[in-house]
């Protein structure tokens, strides 16, 4: 049954802040961490993500999708998070729920904790994902008349921040993110786009659903912990 939890966030200065999760958790050996795509992708990969951790309870599987500090339910203010912030939510996670592997989705591979058995799933990096925020508002200002360029809307954002796509990013997530990269450690496995079929989800312009991709990034996660 799905349930919805709370764990202990790190916060500045060494105290904690309780931040909502969404879980199956049946008290089984094998424990995912699932790490959702960030900003936008995060809203149009939601149900395909839920409908996995469904399909992964039913193999026997618990899992675990934390809100990541200013996002979802979070009373954190986004202007005030960097990435390192989100990096030590995902950390702090694993420990709390006791996990034993890590699903990382698209930028989520940006942020998973060192030494789980990790799946990387469609995995990009930071600049990417800013390039692709930066590219939409462009589109958005030309559509209002306005003209702004990515170069220029980066020089700004490194320098004092910029909404993007709804979110209020610092200068120094930009930086951060500018960075990122995901990286394959030992036991990191790779799922690309072809091996769960069709286009990806995050590509749509609307939230969406597949239970066939579903089906798929389930049972590829299922078979790999079982290995």
């Amino acid at each position: 049954m799905i349930q919805t939890n709370g764990y202990p966030c790190p916060l500045p200065g060494g105290a904690a802040a309780q931040e909502y999760a969404l879980g199956f958790d049946a008290g089984r050996e094998c424990r995912l961490l699932v790490i959702p795509a960030l900003f936008d992708e995060a809203n149009r990969l939601r149900r395909l993500t839920v409908e996995v951790m469904r399909r992964l309870d039913g193999a026997g599987i618990d899992s675990f999708l934390p809100d990541l500090p200013g996002t979802n339910e979070s009373k954190r203010d986004l202007s005030g998070i960097e990435a390192e912030d989100w990096a030590m939510a995902a950390e702090a996670a694993a420990r709390h729920f006791e996990a034993t592997h890590v699903l990382a989705i698209r930028g989520g591979a940006l942020l998973v904790p060192k030494g789980l058995r990790s799946w990387h799933y469609a995995p990009t990096k930071g600049a990417s994902i800013l390039r692709t925020m930066l590219r939409a508002r462009v589109l958005s200002a030309r559509e209002a008349g306005r003209e702004e360029t990515v170069d220029g809307l980066l020089a700004e954002g490194l320098e004092q921040g910029l909404e993007l796509a709804g979110y209020r990013l610092s200068a120094e997530m930009i930086r951060q993110l500018q960075a990122l990269a995901p990286v394959a450690a030992p036991g990191t496995s790779l799922i690309e786009q072809d091996m769960v079929g069709g286009s990806g989800l995050w590509l749509r312009a609307e939230p969406d659903e597949s239970p066939d991709q579903a089906d798929a990034l389930a049972a590829i996660v299922t078979m790999g912990i079982a290995a």
